[in-house]
């Protein structure tokens, strides 16, 4: 490899909802908006998109749709995870069927395995199906927590290609990078720690203000990339507070009811979700104003 396989502004895609199912016109115009604002990567059936809450078949749908919508414009990176190795398995071969660039796929939740089971379950999917894997470490959704020398064995491993971090922890991109090499690549899921994710070696971010500011967060990277930390600093002031706004209440709440201020698809969530409510969407609201992205 001459490079990580993914860098910059990528978009964890929120899943509109109508009183019966997915709305798939809504949610391919919601993709197509992405890439019109400068979105590099997008990441349909992830948290953002409720995917617990979806039946496989809308899941494998939503993968479907969005590859069809990005066209090969930009890489799509399906959410394929499960706490059910076999059923991990099916959802990443669904979506190589799909046609999909690669798929993320969480840490296994609810069981708590070890760091063997842990090790065992991503080789398990990743010989079961050639479509390069991301690993997906949340823990503080998912309980256990992947350790830095079990992600250095997976490294090993061709297929595995990088790490989607949501732990929080500003020492990971630093070590992961020692243990993992220059090439595995390394995206933040903490909207609110980019910059310091970044200066320790990150690539990228997968992100959930990017489903309400894609242009802002695509400005982000392109000036770090072009190493103007103060412009870089300077638009991540704007966003900082709409990050903050952002899990004010159980996410994608807030950022469904920031999409449609925007006229992106509707507010609605899934049970046991709950939509925003008047002092979320306050806070909301206001971030988006000082983002820049409503009028005051």
């Amino acid at each position: 490899m001459s490079g990580p396989l993914f860098r910059g502004s990528i978009t964890a895609l929120i899943t509109p909802f109508t009183e019966d199912g997915v709305d798939e016109a809504a949610f391919q115009k919601f993709v197509e908006w992405q890439i019109d604002e400068g979105t590099q990567a997008l990441v349909p059936c992830g948290t953002t998109g409720e995917s617990p809450t979806l039946t496989h078949a809308e899941h494998k749908r939503v993968v479907d749709l969005c590859v069809e919508a990005a066209a090969g414009r930009v890489p799509v990176i399906a959410g394929t995870g499960s706490n059910s190795t076999a059923e991990a398995i099916d959802f990443t071969r669904s979506a190589k069927e799909s046609g999909a660039d690669a798929a993320l796929v969480v840490t296994p939740y609810y069981n708590k395995p070890s760091q063997e089971g842990l090790y065992l379950h991503y080789k398990a999917i990743h010989d079961a199906v050639e479509l390069p894997i991301i690993i997906y470490n949340i823990p503080g959704r998912s309980v256990i927590d992947m350790t830095v020398e079990t992600m250095a064995r997976l490294s090993e491993l061709p297929r595995i290609i990088g790490v989607k971090d949501a732990s929080n922890d500003l020492t990971r991109p630093i070590n992961t990078r020692l243990a993992c090499g220059e090439d595995f690549c390394q995206l933040s899921g903490e909207d609110g720690t980019i910059l310091p994710f970044l200066g320790g070696g990150g690539h990228g971010c997968i992100s959930v203000t990017s489903n309400v500011a894609p242009r802002l967060c695509r400005e982000l990277h392109d000036a770090w990339s072009a190493g103007g930390f103060k412009s870089a600093l300077a638009v991540n002031d704007r966003l900082m507070p709409l990050h903050r706004a952002l899990f004010c209440e159980t996410s994608p709440a807030p950022v469904k009811y920031g999409a449609e201020l925007l006229g992106q698809g509707h507010h609605r969530v899934r049970l046991p979700l709950a939509p925003a409510t008047e002092r979320a969407r306050g806070m909301v609201k206001d971030a988006m104003i000082h983002a820049g992205l409503l009028n005051g």
